[in-house]
């Protein structure tokens, strides 16, 4: 388990621009980890946050949706924690930034 860590995050906006594909995959492990995954806004709030309790797949997918009301556009970071019994500290941390566009104008 202390040799795991968070080996690539990809992050795609949908054309809705409320939903958000998660590509996130970790080294090989023996022991199943826990990840916490959460997305802020530009002010620090929190848009979307997810919980996988020992994943079987070091190659994960997801589908995470922004609960910020209104217009969604503008700067996110996503923080990804890998951990086993206890998040105090990760064994693995990463984030990554991205942007959900403004929305098309309506001819």
């Amino acid at each position: 388990p202390g040799e795991v860590e968070i080996e690539t995050i990809e992050i795609v906006v949908y054309p809705d621009r409320r939903r958000v594909f998660l590509h996130l995959a970790v080294t090989p492990f023996t022991e199943r980890p826990n990840l916490l995954l959460a997305v802020r806004d530009a002010s620090g709030l929190l848009a979307a946050e997810l919980s996988v309790i020992e994943t079987m797949h070091h190659d994960m997918e997801f589908t995470l949706h922004l609960r910020k009301p209104g217009d969604t556009a503008g700067d996110y970071t996503l923080s990804a924690e890998l951990f086993y019994e206890t998040r105090n500290p990760p064994q693995a941390r990463a984030e990554s930034r991205f942007t959900v566009p403004e929305a098309p104008e309506q001819p």
